[in-house]
């Protein structure tokens, strides 16, 4: 059985409900990925864990190696993912710590390493991105969030940001124009990348703080982290609920 993916996002650099723990740096045509795989069983399940930012958290968003990471994980047998993401909340009810699973994304970051369809090609190729979430695995953590009585927002566009710095005031409210409802600086190339390893991707991010001109005084790392805290602990329950089910 192949193993499930998870990809850790700030707040989550490992994942304590992993048994029988052991890791390998998987090497890529595309350099070293993140972080060595963390292999290991959740609920009965296998699970291959990868921290996105590098194990301690250094690598920011802009530089992270989008293409190794995602490469190791399919070359490590992993056939679907959950892409777990801190992000800012936008609109009305993402709220500090709430779980929220969205269904699309807005891309504005630029100069990434984007794609594993540039070089060396017999012809041109073209993905499908019209739903760039996987509905199935979508639909499994929604059902999983509510078994849990989670209150997870069970739509949602994500903004993707170039970072590392946070959005301005007037930045965020022309992401709220634009339809999105969170923000964050991860969810691409990551998501596309995927979809063109024909991985099955799906993502649960938990709002840190309110987004630029929605919160109360200056954002600050500190407030972030203590918000993290209680939203990573609701994040390990729906994994550790949803995981035997795949």
């Amino acid at each position: 059985m192949n193993p499930i993916g998870i990809i850790g996002g700030t707040g989550l650099t490992r994942l304590a409900q992993l048994a029988g723990q052991d890791s390998e740096l998987v090497p890529t045509p595309y350099g070293a990925p993140s972080a060595a795989l963390v292999r290991g069983v959740v609920g009965g399940r296998q699970v291959a864990f990868l921290a996105r930012h590098g194990s301690p958290h250094r690598i920011p968003p802009h530089r992270v190696n989008y293409r190794a990471n995602l490469w190791a994980l399919h070359a490590a047998g992993v056939r679907r993912i959950i892409a777990v993401a801190a992000v800012g909340g936008i609109t009305e009810g993402m709220d500090d710590g709430r779980v929220i699973i969205p269904d699309q994304v807005i891309d504005y970051t630029y100069g990434r390493a984007h794609t594993f369809f540039e070089e060396d090609l017999e012809e041109v190729v073209h993905v499908d991105f019209t739903e760039p979430y996987t509905p199935a695995l979508r639909r499994e953590l929604i059902a999983a969030a509510r078994e849990l009585g989670l209150d997870a927002a069970e739509t949602g566009t994500y903004a993707a940001t170039q970072g590392p710095r946070l959005e301005s005031a007037a930045e965020v409210d022309r992401l709220e124009r634009d339809g999105c409802h969170i923000v964050g600086m991860t969810a691409m190339p990551e998501a596309a990348l995927a979809r063109e390893l024909e991985l099955e991707y799906a993502s649960v991010a938990v709002v840190a703080n309110r987004a630029a001109g929605r919160a109360d005084g200056e954002i600050t790392m500190a407030r972030i982290e203590a918000t993290l805290v209680a939203g990573m602990e609701r994040v390990g329950r729906l994994l550790e609920r949803v995981l035997p089910q795949l």
